[in-house]
């Protein structure tokens, strides 16, 4: 006999987790999907094969390393796919790898992404009957993630489909209260993520719980829903992760083997074993080439990732969010825990590094792989995240005593959306007769210290000294807001009020202080 209850499925850059949890009460399970996933935990390697372009019958997950297919490569293999689904056009990723599809073109990362998690659906044990859906959004790229997820969801059939950000569930699922303030360290094999998150609730307040995208069978999305929100207070985030760690061991251990996939697939065995051991050995092995050991400890791997410049970009990823809840009013003392997520978090040095800068913040990392899927789990619907803006907006102005046009803040970097009040200001005119106020919006530009670039094939972390803020207008300007009759110089005339909307757009309300007339909120544009 079936039994119904909650799915939820975390898509991770390097693995995928599926947590169950009856209706009927009862604590939440890993699902198994033989012969898809791995043992101990029980994950599903985020790996598709596609043997060619016209395959009906891809092989996924535990398959592709079964095959020896993860460490031939070649242009059937697709994998790292995640950090890219929603990112921006033209934005190319020379560590991701995507297998052809049926048309002879390559898989995008979201076909890839649907591809694996619907042929996990559909081979889900007979005894599991999911009558909701949870799906989980890293922070980076919500949005573009998010309208992923829901035409994901659209293939799959289900009543109910939920969405929960990924750090808000991490934290949950490791058993943190709701109400506290917690530092999401999330370290995958695509990307890095750190998120400091307070969680709604506490003090008699609601508890958070997911935002519905489907009920009864009904789309929810663009409807009026009464939602609490989980906020994110600040983030920051890198395209690096376990799998270029994996390119920098093999790279150092026999760089004249070149990107070797057999190679890569040993140097991710030994980084793991790092977790257990001081040092472990390996043998490499090739048809035409004979075999050599390879050894690693943990002093050199410390080292190599010192001269990588990761401990210095994670560095770097804390203070950025650590200044943005300074900016809110919240010290590092005030943090409750520091919660480290993904398997690249269990290497000693990272670690070591956690222990050297958020000592005296308690850590919980009793179930680094699996806390998102079982936080995802205890996340009822009907919340959405209340994301952060990553640019900020500014609005130019004519500075009458400067003689110069000079940038004005509307809204900050780091600030949550959608907006709770409107930010309201009221101009003038700069000079007599003028019959219409130009609108011209930029993004504040903040020159980072760290970027990751690539050189050779190879992730880089370059410093570079941090220069003065400027700002950048947007390519798209709103058509400017007419005055009829004409304005005087120096006379206020309009009263604007900003707000950014749950779709992160910026609107406008104007007023027309000498006619008393109110325009209707209309949109700016979007903002990041």
């Amino acid at each position: 006999m079936a039994v119904t209850g909650t799915l939820a499925i975390d898509l991770g850059s390097s693995t995928t987790v599926l947590a169950f949890q009856p209706s009927a009460g009862g604590p939440p399970e890993l699902i198994a999907i033989p012969p898809f996933s791995s043992d101990d935990p029980c994950v599903v390697p985020s790996l598709i094969w596609l043997a060619s372009p016209q395959s009906d019958q891809p092989l996924i997950g535990r398959q592709v390393l079964d095959a020896g297919l993860a460490a031939a490569g070649g242009e059937g293999l697709c994998h790292d796919f995640k950090r890219r689904i929603g990112a921006l056009a033209g934005q190319p990723d020379p560590a991701a790898a995507t297998a052809t599809g049926s048309s002879g073109e390559p898989l995008t990362p979201e076909q890839a992404g649907s591809l694996l998690i619907t042929r996990l659906w559909q081979a889900l044990p007979t005894g599991v009957l999911p009558t909701r859906l949870v799906l989980t959004a890293p922070i980076e790229g919500y949005r573009g993630y998010r309208q992923w997820l829901q035409q994901l969801s659209s293939q799959i059939p289900v009543e109910e489909v939920a969405l929960v950000d990924e750090p808000t569930a991490a934290a949950i699922g490791a058993g943190l209260p709701a109400g506290s303030r917690v530092l999401v360290v999330d370290l995958g094999g695509g990307t890095i993520d750190l998120s400091l998150v307070a969680l709604q609730g506490g003090e008699g307040r609601a508890a958070p719980i997911a935002q519905l995208l489907r009920f009864g069978g009904r789309e929810l999305d663009g409807g009026r829903q009464a939602l609490r929100c989980a906020e994110v207070i600040g983030k920051a985030g890198a395209a690096l992760g376990g799998r270029d760690i994996d390119r920098w061991i093999a790279a150092s251990l026999a760089p004249d083997l070149g990107a070797d996939p057999g190679l890569l697939e040993i140097s991710e065995r030994l980084k793991c074993g790092l977790s257990e051991a001081e040092e472990v050995t390996g043998i490499w092995s090739s048809a035409g080439a004979g075999s050599r050991a390879l050894r690693l400890d943990r002093t050199q791997l410390d080292r190599l990732l010192r001269e990588r410049g990761l401990l210095q970009l994670l560095d770097d990823l804390l203070e950025r969010v650590l200044a943005a809840a300074r900016a809110k009013g919240l010290d590092r003392e005030q943090i409750d825990a520091v919660l480290p997520v993904g398997g690249t978090s269990r290497l000693p040095s990272i670690r070591h590094w956690l222990a050297e800068r958020c000592g005296s913040i308690p850590l919980r990392d009793q179930r680094p792989v699996e806390a998102v899927a079982l936080g995802a789990l205890a996340l009822t619907p009907g919340v959405r995240l209340k994301d952060v803006l990553a640019r900020g907006v500014s609005l130019r102005c004519w500075d009458q005593r400067g003689g110069e046009h000079r940038w004005y803040p509307l809204f900050l970097a780091g600030q949550s959306w959608p907006t709770d009040q409107p930010l309201e200001m009221v101009l003038s005119c700069s000079r007599d007769g003028q019959s219409s106020l130009e609108l011209v919006l930029g993004e504040p530009i903040e020159e980072e210290r760290s970027e990751v670039v690539f050189i050779d094939g190879l992730p880089q972390v370059r410093q570079r000294p941090a220069g003065e803020a400027r700002t950048e207008p947007w390519s798209v300007q709103p058509p400017p807001v007419i005055l009829d009759p004409p304005g005087s110089c120096g006379i206020d005339r309009l009263r604007l009020r900003f707000s950014i909307n749950a779709e992160g757009q910026l609107l406008l309300e104007s007023e027309d202080l000498l006619v008393g007339t109110l325009r209707a909120p209309r949109v700016l544009g979007p903002v990041r």
